[in-house]
């Protein structure tokens, strides 16, 4: 009886696993977030579905990963997409190199959102090599866009690695589940990422499904503003 209770469960934790990730209808604000592995994707059906409001496209070095990120990117504002790029956060790679990447690559228009640094990995390094290196990399984009990068990571890697610091910048957090992220160091979450298997017309296979926990106002006024539109909202 307690090997088939057991049986029973697990398949059923499997079935859970495989379901499809439901749309959460309490949140003002949704968007899922794309990489290389949804191809390329039909923008002009995906800006036509209320539900999106946000983007993230992941950069990563390869040439190949590059031009598809260049595409998606040019897309989303054409089709008038709220967009942002995020870099993942390689513990062992030269931090310069990681930052000069992601300059290079990515030119922040007025109401883009912020870089996002994604920190999810050890790559062998310790607790203290890894916020060393993200300081590094935060401060460098920060310096050079001129707004405050947000940190995206999974629950599990937060509350072990990086529970107290980065207290001043916003937080992106993983979790799968229908229950809000709970953190260690008891801050509140600015995103959550509650599902990955997520779908959307005009985009193949499954996307992940995030919300903002604010309205559009407030993830407005968190966006990138040239220094110039800075200057004179200051001036007024």
């Amino acid at each position: 009886m307690k090997q088939a209770t057991l049986t029973f469960l697990i398949a059923l934790l499997l079935l859970s696993c495989d379901r499809e990730t439901v749309r959460m209808d309490d949140f003002d604000v949704h968007g899922i977030d794309v990489s290389h592995y949804q191809g390329r994707i039909d923008w002009p059906t995906v800006s036509e579905q209320g539900s999106i409001l946000f983007l993230l496209q992941p950069l990563k070095e390869e040439i190949t990963r590059i031009s598809i990120f260049c595409d998606n990117w040019d897309l989303m504002r054409m089709y008038e997409i709220k967009r942002g790029a995020y870099h993942f956060f390689r513990p062992n790679t030269p931090v310069n190199l990681q930052i000069a990447n992601f300059v290079d690559n990515v030119e922040l228009e007025a109401g883009d959102l912020p870089p996002v640094l994604d920190v999810e990995t050890y790559d062998g390094a310790s607790k203290l090599e890894i916020i060393s290196g993200m300081r590094q990399w935060l401060y460098a984009i920060e310096i050079h866009y001129n707004v405050k990068p947000i940190i995206y990571t999974n629950l599990k890697f937060f509350n072990k690695n990086l529970a107290g610091q980065f207290r001043d910048y916003p937080l992106w957090i993983a979790r799968y589940n229908t229950r809000e992220p709970r953190l260690a160091d008891s801050r509140e979450w600015d995103f959550w990422q509650y599902g990955n298997k997520g779908t959307l017309a005009g985009i193949e296979g499954y996307v992940d499904f995030n919300v903002f926990q604010g309205d559009l106002e407030s993830l407005d006024s968190m966006c990138y503003e040239p220094a110039a539109v800075i200057s004179e909202q200051r001036e007024d």
